[in-house]
């Protein structure tokens, strides 16, 4: 999916997963929206996760909470498009373990790995129609929110069938609430409120080579998989 660049973000200070992190799946929750005849509301959180950072983490628990998710999935992109040209970008494998060890800090979430199976460049509008069809086939449907940091609204012009994306999904903008932006025309569209501190991955990356502390920045589990992975220079 396109991803995002910033993302509302923990308290440096907190090295800690939320406070209010649930456990990490709920089985039943897809169940029982199909039981109730109504449609499972997902919510879609993608991006590169260069690396996945706290940010990230609170910006999918507060959409769940707010939109009251069924599921959501963070959607790991195979090839951005639109970052590819501009910078290197680690390997999709390495990005999705780093997102798979963030997933059980978010209520009801799953690493998606769909973009990554499907291969070459990731646009939005085709995972959206590949949920669609996937969710069709079994005879069920879906109420899909799209979850983007309030930066990114200005951009949506430039991602590829943008009017088909716009009539597919609703859009979450997550903001805090006193940073709050018009809601862009044409799209159904609601605010998520997140009143925590911004940070970037690639803020992170630049500190992680740089040797610098990412502690409140990045979920433990997140660092272990980077060290691990000997990933940004880390342990090298």
């Amino acid at each position: 999916m396109s991803g995002t660049s910033r993302r509302q973000a923990a308290a440096p200070q907190d090295a800690a997963a939320p406070k209010d992190a649930a456990p990490p799946q709920d089985a039943a929750a897809p169940k029982e929206a199909h039981r109730s005849g109504r449609p499972e509301r997902v919510g879609l959180l993608g991006g590169t996760f260069d690396p996945p950072h706290c940010g990230h983490v609170a910006a999918a628990a507060a959409s769940v909470r707010a939109l009251q998710l069924d599921r959501v999935l963070l959607v790991v992109a195979n090839e951005p498009w639109q970052k590819v040209p501009l910078r290197s970008v680690t390997p999709a494998e390495d990005r999705f373990a780093m997102v798979e060890a963030m997933a059980p800090l978010v209520p009801r979430a799953k690493a998606s790995r769909l973009e990554i199976d499907r291969g070459g460049p990731s646009y939005t509008a085709d995972t959206v129609d590949e949920l669609v069809a996937d969710a069709a086939r079994e005879g069920n449907a879906l109420d899909l929110y799209l979850i983007v940091g309030s930066d990114l609204v200005a951009g949506l012009g430039t991602w590829q069938r943008v009017d088909d994306l716009r009539a597919a999904v609703t859009l979450a903008v997550v903001a805090r609430p006193q940073h709050r932006w018009p809601l862009p025309r044409g799209w159904r569209a609601v605010f998520v409120d997140d009143d925590t501190l911004d940070v970037s991955s690639s803020e992170v990356r630049g500190r992680l080579e740089r040797g610098l502390p990412v502690d409140g920045l990045v979920p433990p589990e997140v660092i272990r998989s980077i060290r691990s992975r000997g990933l940004y220079a880390v342990g090298r």
